[in-house]
């Protein structure tokens, strides 16, 4: 079934992307209603990390479901969420030793604002041009990828303040002259907009996720990180997106050397299920208020079960290193294709998480000819998504398994989709 007037009762402002309906997925491919297969090089956006319906991801959610579904944990305490954290804190950054569990990327984005506010006492949070937190009212007011997202909301809530992010390919630089650039705007703003003393935290990407698939450069990051240690602000990293492998590090803000104070984590988390997690060191969790953090479903035990599934296939099979190894033959093969169609004007990213960003032959960004380039692929079996203002970025990011020919077949459709798409 590709048509999509059979939507039932849907809100008719929820739109597909793709014309398909999934009625099945195993591995990297999901399957329509005449069992037609795609490969899903979208991944249900960079969630199905271990592909669709691993073998011991489902073993482990059946096993959880049979035994219990939802034991809310701020009135009982869930055994699932004890050994998940025990799993999660060998795996994050030294000292982060503190989980809060909700449902979504949004929810940690929201509680980790609670938290840095509460914790320094201080009102105001600086974030970066191109940043996507969610779609809740304090995340929302934290997101600039896209004026769309906050489109008849206004006004934003306070106490945000936005600050340019180093995308030299934007401002057509090279990547010192932005770094060095943004750098200085940043401590522009500490005298004209929000003193030291006001703010709380800095949040940021380790790779801009809808704002274009643009990975924060390491110096710029570590340039936060000492103004943050200098002027006593946390520094919270977004890596609801980068995380859990995707770059070709577990974490996205690996490849920076640096310590963050606060990470939030969700979409690979458990390869599907809903969770999201907030960490932080003991010390700085407990400085959070009373009642601030909770929620009904948060941290659910089936959905714990599958994400300590996730974490063990991920160790397992090797699928940090395999993003890597993929995500290099992937970008290679895009930089070779690159030659032949100068439409592609960037191809940038790290593992398998890849952008390519289309522009016209004036140069302007070229959405529209994105989304024909996507239909095309849609067409021969390949499924993607855009990104970017103005929707003008392919992104690339199939699951964690994905091997070598799957790679291979997918650059050659784009390639055909490529040709085929031009007017």
């Amino acid at each position: 079934m590709t048509d999509q007037t059979h939507r039932g009762k849907l809100s008719p402002i929820l739109k597909q992307a793709t014309g398909i309906t999934a009625c099945k997925g195993e591995g990297i491919f999901i399957y329509d209603s005449d069992n037609r297969a795609y490969m899903d090089f979208t991944s249900g956006i960079g969630v199905t990390s271990t592909g669709h319906c691993h073998p011991k991801v489902v073993a482990a959610a059946q096993k959880q479901v049979a035994t219990m579904i939802h034991a809310q944990y701020t009135t009982v305490l869930n055994p699932r969420l004890v050994e998940l954290s025990e799993k999660l804190g060998e795996l994050m950054p030294r000292g982060l030793d503190a989980f809060f569990y909700a449902n979504a990327g949004t929810e940690v984005a929201e509680s980790s604002l609670r938290l840095a506010r509460q914790a320094t006492g201080r009102p105001n949070i600086i974030v970066f041009h191109g940043g996507f937190h969610g779609r809740t009212m304090g995340s929302l007011s934290m997101t600039t990828s896209s004026v769309g997202l906050r489109a008849g909301l206004q006004p934003m809530m306070g106490g945000v303040v936005v600050s340019p992010f180093p995308h030299a390919h934007h401002y057509g630089w090279d990547e010192k002259t932005a770094v060095d650039f943004c750098l200085k705007e940043l401590d522009r703003l500490f005298v004209t907009y929000s003193a030291p003393q006001e703010t709380a935290a800095m949040l940021i990407e380790p790779v801009l996720g809808e704002g274009g698939y643009v990975p924060t450069p390491k110096a710029f990051l570590q340039g936060l990180r000492e103004r943050c240690d200098r002027h006593g602000m946390l520094l919270i990293v977004d890596e609801v997106q980068a995380g859990f492998g995707r770059t070709g590090k577990f974490w996205g803000h690996e490849h920076c050397d640096v310590q963050p104070d606060i990470v939030m984590s969700a979409k690979g988390l458990a390869s599907g299920f809903p969770i999201s997690a907030m960490a932080a060191s003991r010390d700085l969790m407990a400085k959070g208020w009373p009642g601030s953090q909770g929620g009904t479903y948060g941290g659910n035990a089936v959905a714990a079960a599958a994400a300590m599934a996730t974490i063990d296939v991920i160790r397992e099979e090797g699928l940090v290193e395999n993003a890597r190894q993929k995500g290099e033959r992937l970008i290679n093969g895009l930089t070779a294709l690159q030659k032949d169609y100068p439409e592609m004007d960037d191809v940038r990213g790290r593992g398998l998480m890849l952008g390519v960003e289309i522009r016209d032959e004036q140069g302007r960004p070229d959405g529209e000819r994105t989304g024909r380039i996507l239909k095309e692929c849609e067409q021969r079996g390949l499924l993607m998504l855009r990104c970017g203002p103005h929707h003008e970025v392919v992104r690339w990011l199939p699951p964690l398994i994905v091997n070598s020919a799957q790679i291979d077949q997918a650059l050659s459709i784009f390639e055909e989709a490529l040709k085929a798409s031009r007017v």
